[in-house]
């Protein structure tokens, strides 16, 4: 018969062997991680009242020009795989880009938020879409999207860290 493995008793005196402290190290580094993270949000200045950065101003066209391009392609009876687009999907996705438009530029926090989303789906689908890319222009459109697209969704995120920041009373 073979020996099972057991776990080892505690030693004389039914007390653990261990340091009374073994997460002191994990405690520090906590500690360490929430003092950077406290100094980063006392640097962080919520917008004056108006400024606009730059990326801000971009995501803000790039919606409104997905949007009124979209109704445009229809309009114009543009055809996707032989298929004409329908009316309720167009004008849809026209409205959603509108709003996300109009709210970034008047710096509301959940048309950002949502940007990001839809930012963070087209590049996860522009990478998968490299899978198929069957010639050098398929694949320079899916890197051109993945690349502007998640360089958008980066500078984003401390647009949306300074959108929550309490104004401070002086």
């Amino acid at each position: 018969m073979g020996r099972r493995s057991r776990k080892q008793r505690p030693a004389e005196g039914g007390r653990d062997e261990r340091p009374p402290d073994a997460n002191a190290g994990m405690r520090r580094g906590y500690a360490r991680s929430a003092a950077r993270n406290e100094e980063v949000r006392r640097a962080l200045a919520p917008f004056e009242e108006g400024e606009r950065p730059a990326v801000l101003v971009i995501s803000a066209a790039i919606a409104a020009l997905l949007g009124v391009g979209n109704v445009a392609a229809f309009l114009a009876g543009v055809e996707v795989q032989g298929q004409k687009a329908d009316l309720i999907g167009v004008v849809l996705l026209a409205i959603l880009m509108l709003a996300a438009a109009w709210g970034m530029w008047n710096k509301r926090y959940w048309a950002v938020l949502g940007f990001e989303a839809l930012l963070g789906i087209t590049v996860a689908f522009a990478a998968l879409s490299l899978l198929v890319a069957s010639n050098l222009a398929a694949l320079a459109l899916c890197l051109a999207i993945m690349f502007g697209g998640g360089y958008l969704f980066y500078r984003l995120v401390r647009v949306m860290a300074r959108l929550q920041t309490p104004r401070r009373k002086a």
